[in-house]
């Protein structure tokens, strides 16, 4: 069998012109000689030739209106021609041990580029300060590879950009701080690498079956009064589930089980199935939710206890709202460990304030090949119907997942302060006397709606 071969894409921070940086030459050498191994191999450098950015924007601007879009960069770079890319051009004086400033327009390419073309690797050389590198490790969809040639930072960028670097050093998923490494430790790393990655293919029967099924919304990620933070009943979330047009919601209580099963039970008569779900709360590495479990998980368990938990019950591993700084969630080091065990990634939460977390999670997903995911996390029956998933009608955890990997994600505006001022406002500002006798109406406009 022969050895399997990658899209990757080497990112240098230095002006490709500067033909004395060793690290560019290392660039150019490793690149040519896993171009000659059959791998697909582009280069993204910065350059001090206007004329060598304008043909690069134009090539670009020609791929994306070509039938095979940014991957036909791709083409013919797999036999010892990588190709080169000049994605900004930089403001450094020839000579200069380190580039000057990150070219002002380098952003933009790096994220038409590493966006929408299919690479497997993104290996950054010297990812230390605000650079190509680094930059490029936002927008990333593939797995990440840094190989770091130097050894000390600039005395100005050790204190200045300490925080940024490290925020950009955690999505790295392997470091060589051999920054000679022979192609051939590299490849073994790309190779280990990519085991780690979910195996994508579709069981055709089960596909083809659910493909005739008809397409309905789902919402994977809500709250009823049974959660300690929220104070929607569950007649009044389901009546509003059917009244957003939700064919199935997963009821994901904190840390209790009660609520979800209630809602199963008047599932039928409220005309919206229900998943059986918990949002639980781990020792310290933050919250997991299981999906089609049945009994209640207790808080407080590792990670890995919580996640062999919900496998016992043959239920499936939902991660909600990763990489939300805001909040103690898993995070890099948390979801490595377990990554073969997710099920599906939460990549889309309204009420996470700040998106770039969202499309973090959209990356990390799409870089392992995990199913991605989304809910309304409502806490307020206002908030369902924010997000949905558009997908294929399924019974039981295989069809689902089946269906989710060909799912849309749709999304509305919605005002994260007004649900949040809401929630506030129907748990923690008012009486409990009030909040008992509102909790009576709203079930009686709730039931007596689902009886007409």
């Amino acid at each position: 069998m022969s050895a399997p071969t990658f899209s990757v894409a080497h990112v240098t921070p230095f002006p490709w012109e500067a033909e004395e940086n060793e690290v560019n030459a290392y660039v150019e050498r490793l690149s040519r000689e896993l171009s000659e191994h059959g791998h697909r191999v582009l280069i993204l450098a910065p350059s001090r030739s206007p004329e060598r950015v304008r043909a690069s924007r134009h090539d670009l601007r020609a791929a994306k209106t070509s039938g095979g879009g940014t991957a036909s960069l791709l083409a013919g770079t797999d036999s010892g021609a990588p190709r080169v890319i000049a994605i900004g051009e930089v403001l450094d004086m020839p000579g200069s041990a380190h580039p000057r400033a990150l070219p002002v327009d380098v952003a933009r390419m790096l994220e038409e580029l590493l966006t929408h073309t299919p690479l497997d690797i993104l290996h950054v050389h010297d990812p230390l300060a605000p650079s190509a590198s680094s930059t490029a490790l936002r927008y990333s969809r593939a797995l990440n590879v840094g190989s770091f040639h130097t050894t000390r930072e600039r005395p100005a960028s050790a204190t200045l950009t300490r925080r940024f670097t490290e925020s950009f050093l955690a999505r790295l998923d392997t470091q060589i701080t051999n920054g000679s490494a022979t192609t051939d430790a590299v490849e073994r790393i790309y190779r280990e690498l990519a085991a780690r990655r979910h195996d994508s293919r579709d069981d055709p029967a089960l596909r083809r079956r659910i493909s005739r099924r008809k397409l309905i919304d789902v919402d994977l990620h809500m709250h009823t009064d049974h959660s300690h933070d929220c104070a929607t009943p569950v007649e009044v979330l389901l009546a509003t589930a059917r009244e957003q047009g939700l064919g199935v919601i997963a009821v994901t209580d904190h840390n209790e089980i009660s609520g979800a099963l209630e809602a199963r039970a008047k599932a039928d008569a409220a005309g919206v199935r229900v998943i059986v779900g918990e949002e639980v709360k781990t020792a310290s590495e933050g919250e997991v939710i299981g999906l089609f479990i049945e009994e209640l998980i207790p808080r407080g368990l590792s990670m890995a206890e919580t996640v062999a938990e919900i496998k016992r019950q043959g239920g499936l591993v939902y991660v909600p709202h990763p990489f939300d700084r805001m909040h103690a969630v898993p995070d890099y080091e948390h979801l490595l460990p377990i990554l073969d065990s997710v099920d599906a990634i939460e990549v889309f939460n309204p009420r996470v304030a700040i998106g770039a977390f969202n499309e973090e999670a959209a990356r990390f997903a799409a870089k392992y090949r995990i199913p991605a995911g989304a809910g309304s996390d409502s806490h307020v029956a206002q908030g369902l119907g924010s997000v949905r998933i558009r997908m294929r009608d399924f019974d039981g955890p295989a069809e689902f997942l089946q269906s989710l990997r060909d799912a849309s994600i749709l999304t509305k505006p919605t005002s994260l302060i007004y649900v949040q001022a809401l929630k506030f406002l129907q748990t923690k500002a008012t009486p409990s006397a009030a909040r008992r006798a509102s909790r009576a109406r709203r079930v009686r406009r709730a039931t007596g709606e689902s009886r007409k």
